[in-house]
């Protein structure tokens, strides 16, 4: 199958409606009728502004970024993207063409 691949990168103390937004990314998607998404934690990046985010053992609650995934159509795609300019939030993300399927595998 053809589509793209979604992927939005937030801070992990980010929140919006007093949930994490990379929770509130993968419900709003599920809510639209999205098929699946994930969310990656990192373990250490740095950004536009040259502040390097790392985990460290002894922190609770990290700020690293925490990368969320789709794989979708085009049209899954531009729901999500609508709802997230509708809310106004800022968020970066990365939009580019895919092929998904399964291997050997049977779809359910």
């Amino acid at each position: 199958m053809n589509g793209v691949s979604l992927q939005f990168f937030v801070h992990e103390s980010r929140r919006v409606h007093g949930v994490p937004i990379y929770r509130w990314l993968l419900e709003t998607a599920e809510s639209l009728g999205l098929h699946g998404g994930t969310a990656f934690k990192s373990i250490a990046s740095f950004g536009r502004h040259g502040v390097l985010h790392e985990e460290h053992f002894f922190e609770l609650a990290g700020d690293v970024p925490i990368m969320v995934t789709f794989l979708v159509g085009d049209e899954e795609a531009e729901k999500l993207l609508a709802r997230i300019r509708t809310e106004g939030l800022p968020l970066f993300y990365v939009r580019q063409p895919a092929e998904f399927g399964v291997v050997n595998g049977h779809e359910t």
